[in-house]
């Protein structure tokens, strides 16, 4: 036998899929289409065990549908503009373009060794012209469809680097880089109508019956439907600030339990008041070291600034409400007011209890006596009848907003009205490595589209980095131009798109990605939904939803004629390592730690450590495990398959070194298998077969049956667990008549096309070794003998912790009680458990048993 080389024999396939061309695609209407996609990745140089898990899950669902009859189209690409290049370009003293450039081709060089089934001609990165002139050319046609629109925007400004900060880089109120107090600030600011979708978006959630239940209830709740009142609250005396105050509130039933009203820091009104009181402005600038993140304000102690000036309880003559400046109102959210009822928010009662307004509970929980209900450190905001409302008590709450509603129509103050917390899509950037954004300045024009013959506008390569504000803006002469309709001195815009903005659209270009325009229409037609989707759940809202507004507005203006652009999504869990810290709290890399009896110790010092927890691999918590070492030391085919065999797709995987070396065991015993070859021709009939024989035709039939049913699952550790009770079985029978030896080729062959998913580069030297004819890559899926599928016994696996530890026959649809007991005998199983009961015993029927320790 050939000793198991799996670098050289993962190259030698590599090199074959690349010249045959096995995964290039293209139309076939003979077949129905199927598009795989996993989200792609942002060039940062190396690849990390997310990515190889990611793009294993994708290429597993792309080959198994290419094997059975469908017409894929597996892509990718690189998501290209971004900060971190230009972190790059100051801290290395590199061009952003060029940084980019080397990653790609270092990263494209580690996926193509991990044998991923793409057709890399339809390789995009979206820091090229000839990509990102097409979104030019979309943003254009938007602005013309009212689809876009500038307005002055609140932002998170640093005021020593002068420049614009996302949520996420403002820590603890400073700018993550400069360390400075982060200010609001208002600037003019590109944004794309999403909320025009807002009805839709939020509508069309519960077709997406094939996405996760976590990420349509978190696209549901940032879209954020809210359905009540809008009122105004008449100035209760003269003054110079306002007349009214209009609000929205979802609980106007509660409006006799009303006792401030609150306007955001950035409202007119708190502006208006700041210009003239010197401790309003103070207040404000305090409040603007919060940045605009709703996260920070939420976390941020309530606080307020009492104005001075009130307001007219608009149900009740005669009572006057307070009105506040407070930090946790947002201007984004309603109308940036509100009105506090502190009994039932429990935020307005931590306000109220700071500030001493009045806290009048008007609904009162059922079995509750009105006499005795009073409100402490806690809001009630539960069900009940409502107390304290003149002519509603007694009401539930949802009569109680309809009669509400219905008082307020009546004075003439306010009415019904349904809003979304979904915002306007701010897409302006104050950064160089972005896609510029194609519009000119003219003092007489204003505002003017680059002309379409004029895309692209690219970036100046000679920019200078490391002065404060955008390089674009600093720039001495690419900023300065003239107007395409005076033709006039003018200036561009120098802000460029947010990053979201390629990747809302990129699986588009891939399914037409030389065309002259974004894509064509016929090709998009063909190609479009994404059948399936493959990503992170951090990605749940913001790509997502984007992604889905994208196809919505460029359908509207000619596009395509598309909604909904992902039809299945899976959300892969994260993969987590054991983390280690010394005494003092550093750090440690897995290297320098050992066990020492049942305690882990330094391993040259040999100074007691801590063993920190299994999370997420991490670079500043020293567990993560480089790609590259383990398909140097172990193949490809092994660490796909480790990757697929712990933990079902969608939660966390632990990688483990022992978990690792099993799978490369598991490897070389398949590679061993073909030594068992022989010259038999094909197996004909089933007369006549030993029981050894049956056993083993058997499970094979079945491992294609629950394979491929298991892959459209995603549950793809149940299917290694499969492969495992198929070579055992193969390795079980050892009779060398001709029918056994016809029987075991036809498993060893049918293994090929199985393991050819997970495993391709060993599959495909089996699949020659087998005599089998062109490539297993391009083999039908086999076919179940329903006959063989019908048994009285079947062999399923015993797992502890989520591990295939051993495999056990039983009696079909057996008692569970039978199964556990028979479970827990087993050898490898009782040392496991040392001794100790199992905490809980998963039975499967007819499946497969985990053993919870």
């Amino acid at each position: 036998m050939t000793e198991f080389s799996p670098r050289q024999l993962e190259e030698k396939w590599q090199d074959i899929w690349d010249k045959e061309g096995t995964f290039s695609s293209d139309r076939d209407d003979s077949k129905p289409k199927y598009y795989v996609m996993e989200m792609f990745p942002y060039p940062s140089g190396r690849i990390h065990m997310g990515h190889v898990r990611n793009y294993t899950l994708g290429d597993v669902v792309a080959r198994y549908r290419k094997s059975s009859g469908f017409n894929v189209l597996h892509p990718m690409g690189w998501d290209a503009f971004g900060l971190p290049a230009e972190n790059a370009a100051m801290e290395r003293g590199v061009h952003p373009g060029d940084w980019t450039i080397e990653n790609i081709a270092a990263m494209r060089d580690q996926l193509k060794r991990m044998g991923l089934s793409y057709d890399w001609d339809r390789e995009i990165a979206t820091c090229t012209p000839d990509y990102y002139k097409h979104e030019q050319k979309m943003f254009l046609d938007f602005l013309e469809a009212g689809l876009a629109y500038r307005k002055e925007s609140w932002v998170n400004w640093d005021p020593v680097e002068q420049t614009v900060l996302a949520n996420e880089q403002v820590v603890d109120g400073k700018g993550w880089r400069s360390g400075v107090a982060v200010e609001r600030k208002q600037l003019s600011q590109w944004f794309l109508k999403i909320t025009d979708y807002a009805s839709d978006l939020l509508e069309a959630i519960e077709g997406l019956d094939r996405w996760p239940d976590r990420v349509r209830l978190m696209q549901h709740n940032w879209i954020g439907k809210s359905v009540g009142a809008s009122l105004v609250f008449r100035s209760a005396e003269a003054n110079p600030y306002f007349g009214e105050v209009e609000i929205f509130t979802t609980r106007p039933d509660t409006l006799f339990g009303a006792s401030f009203v609150a306007v955001a820091p950035n409202h007119p009104i708190a502006l208006a008041i700041a210009k003239d009181n010197a401790e309003a402005e103070a207040f404000l600038a305090e409040c603007s070291a919060l940045g605009t993140s709703e996260a920070a304000i939420e976390k941020a102690e309530k606080k307020g600034f009492l104005t001075g000036l009130s307001v007219a309880h608009p149900l009740k003559d005669g009572e006057t409400l307070p009105v506040y400046i407070a930090n946790f109102v947002l201007m984004d959210y309603g109308t940036g007011a509100i009105f506090g009822c502190p009994a039932h928010d429990q935020r307005d009662l931590d306000f109220a209890r700071k500030y001493n307004c009045n806290v009048t509970p008007v609904v009162l929980p059922k079995d509750e006596d009105e006499s005795s209900f009073t409100i402490g450190n806690e809001a009630y905001t539960g069900p009940g009848s409502l107390i304290n409302s003149g002519d509603w008590n007694g009401l539930s709450v949802e009569d109680g907003k309809v009669k509400a509603i219905a008082a307020l129509e009546a004075l003439g103050c306010g009415t019904a009205k349904t809003t979304y917390r979904l915002r306007d899509w701010g897409v302006s950037r104050q950064r160089y490595w972005g896609c510029p954004i194609p519009i000119i300045y003219c003092d007489d024009c204003g505002a003017v589209p680059v002309p379409d013959a004029d895309l692209p506008v690219t970036l100046p390569s000679d920019v200078t980095f490391g002065e404060n504000g955008n390089p674009l803006a600093n720039h001495a002469t690419w900023k300065q131009t003239s107007c395409p309709k005076c033709g006039g001195k003018a200036t561009r815009e120098t802000d460029t798109f947010d990053t979201f903005f390629e990747s809302s659209w990129y699986f588009l270009r891939y399914t037409d990605p030389t065309s002259q325009n974004a894509f064509s229409k016929d090709a998009a037609s063909y190609w479009m939904p994404v059948d399936q989707y493959i990503g992170g759940v951090e990605h749940a809202v913001l790509h997502l939803l984007y992604s889905r507004f994208f196809t919505r507005a460029l359908s509207q203006v000619g596009y395509l004629d598309l909604a909904e652009p992902f039809s299945g999504l899976l959300t892969q869990g994260m993969v987590c390592h054991q983390s280690y810290k010394s005494q003092d709290g550093a750090w440690l890399f897995p290297e320098e730690v050992k066990k020492d009896g049942d305690n882990w110790v330094h391993a040259t010092s040999g100074a007691p450590i801590q063993a920190g927890r299994v999370e997420k691999m991490s670079k500043s918590k020293r567990n993560v495990v480089d790609p590259e070492l383990i398909i140097t030391k172990y193949g490809a085919d092994t660490a796909r398959l480790f990757m697929l065999s712990d933990s079902p797709p969608e939660r966390d995987l632990e990688w483990t070194e022992s978990g690792v070396e099993g799978a490369y065991r598991f490897i070389q015993k398949i590679w061993r298998l073909i030594d068992k070859i022989s010259d038999e021709p094909a197996l004909s009939d089933t007369d006549n077969l030993s029981d050894k024989a049956k056993d083993c035709l058997r499970i094979t039939h079945q491992s294609i049956a629950s394979i491929g049913n298991d892959i459209e699952r995603f549950a793809l550790n149940r299917c290694v667990a499969q492969l495992h009770i198929l070579v055992g079985a193969i390795s079980d029978l050892k009779e060398t008549d001709a029918k056994s030896n016809q029987v075991r080729d036809f498993a060893i062959k049918t293994l090929t096309q199985l393991l050819s998913p997970f495993s391709p580069h060993i599959a495909e030297e089996l699949w020659q070794a087998c005599g089998g004819e062109g490539l297993v890559a391009d083999a039908p899926w086999p076919e179940a003998d329903e006959a063989w599928l019908v048994a009285d016994e079947v062999e399923i696996g015993v797992q502890v912790n989520g591990k295939l530890r051993a495999t056990i026959k039983l009696p079909v649809d057996c008692d569970k009680a039978v199964a556990e007991e028979k479970a827990l005998a087993q050898e490898t199983i009782v040392k496991y458990l040392d001794g100790n009961s199992p905490k809980k015993v998963i039975v499967v029927p007819n499946r497969i048993i985990n053993v919870v320790l």
